[in-house]
């Protein structure tokens, strides 16, 4: 056991796959929020570069099933309508990724929790994040760099992404789809900038492999959920849950 998983438990390693476990069906029932809720929970009983390790892997593979769940063809034509978001991402994902050992604890946890309360408080108040998008190409980059920054430093990079598909009124199964693909090339450039920078080495590297599928059987009994019930009203619900995992990761940036 130790081997594989260096100074981890037992009990740390039952919570990190229960957490996944939820974690892949709040995915697969409303296409995003999976990596902001393994940090928020990993976070509280976890150091950070295991936190950020055990989450790339799961990410990668369900993004994976997510971006091709209506087949190659959808998929590859998202990828060319989003490369604009895509290439700012993904650069800056590598470039950002060197920074995270340079990162305070309380600075990362600040830099997670602040941004991902705003915008899921606003979205649980009602409130409008659709951009004015006169430039559409000019605010793909935009926004993809900043998701990119976040994205090397934390493994999230989800919120730009949602701010766009809410400004380009994209609907449900294309914009679903989207975030499939965007989060599978990010997830790819993540674990290849962190087999360069050694995080993702040795027990690091079994943690999350360990992940994986407790979040694919999370993932496909959160498909059921978005086939069937009213995704608004899960949507809803999900906000609610965002919103707390910010304010956790606030809490503890200045009390843990």
């Amino acid at each position: 056991m130790e081997f594989l998983f260096g100074d981890l438990t037992a009990t740390q390693l039952g919570l990190a796959v229960a957490v996944v476990l939820f974690a892949g069906f709040v995915k697969g029932a409303v296409g995003f929020a999976m990596p902001l809720i393994m940090v928020s929970a990993f976070s509280a009983f976890l150091p950070a570069d295991v936190a950020l390790a055990g989450l790339i892997l799961p990410t990668l593979f369900t993004n994976l099933s997510q971006a091709f769940r209506q087949g190659w063809a959808p998929a590859v034509q998202t990828a060319r309508d989003y490369r604009r978001f895509l290439i700012g991402t993904v650069v800056f994902i590598l470039l950002s990724a060197q920074l995270f050992w340079l990162i305070p604890r309380m600075g990362y946890l600040l830099m997670l929790g602040v941004p991902v309360t705003a915008f899921a408080g606003a979205q649980l108040l009602g409130l409008p994040l659709a951009l004015k998008l006169e430039h559409r190409a000019r605010a793909e980059w935009i926004l993809g760099v900043i998701g990119g920054l976040y994205g090397g430093i934390s493994g999230i990079w989800g919120p730009p992404l949602l701010v766009y598909l809410l400004s380009t009124n994209v609907p449900k199964v294309q914009a679903v789809r989207a975030q499939g693909v965007v989060f599978l090339i990010g997830a790819i450039a993540l674990l290849a900038a962190h087999l360069g920078t050694g995080l993702m080495q040795g027990p690091r590297l079994w943690f999350s492999a360990l992940l994986v599928p407790a979040a694919m059987a999370g993932m496909w009994a959160g498909y059921r959920v978005q086939d069937r019930l009213d995704q608004a009203r899960f949507r809803r619900w999900t906000q609610g849950l965002l919103v707390l995992s910010g304010l956790n990761l606030i809490r503890q940036a200045f009390w843990d």
